[in-house]
């Protein structure tokens, strides 16, 4: 691929990705959420983070389309919502584990 020529959004949307991705709860919330999906209160519950703090992290990692939501009556289930970037992650957690 050519990459010589990025115009200025796609440039911005990458460098936010990588912003939201070198934040630890993010990446925390996004480990967690790589195979199934969760509800704010599991999420919460299992990585020992505030309600109020995993809802802001998840309102962020929303917007930049990062992770999904669905609701079954009451209760919101997130789950990731990029494969190219959930893998980009289990690359880079594979090449830090790397002796």
């Amino acid at each position: 691929m050519d990459y010589k020529e990025l115009d200025g959004k796609i440039i911005d949307s990458v460098s936010q990705t990588f912003k939201a991705l070198g934040d630890p709860t993010r990446i925390r919330i996004l480990a967690y959420l790589f195979n199934d999906e969760h509800s704010v209160g599991d999420i919460s519950e299992t990585l020992d983070i505030k309600q109020s703090t995993v809802s802001h992290q998840l309102k962020t990692l929303k917007n930049l389309r990062l992770v999904k939501s669905r609701r079954e009556g009451t209760t919101i289930y997130y789950s990731h919502d990029d494969k190219h970037v959930m893998l980009m992650l289990d690359q880079m957690i594979s090449h830090t584990r790397h002796d």
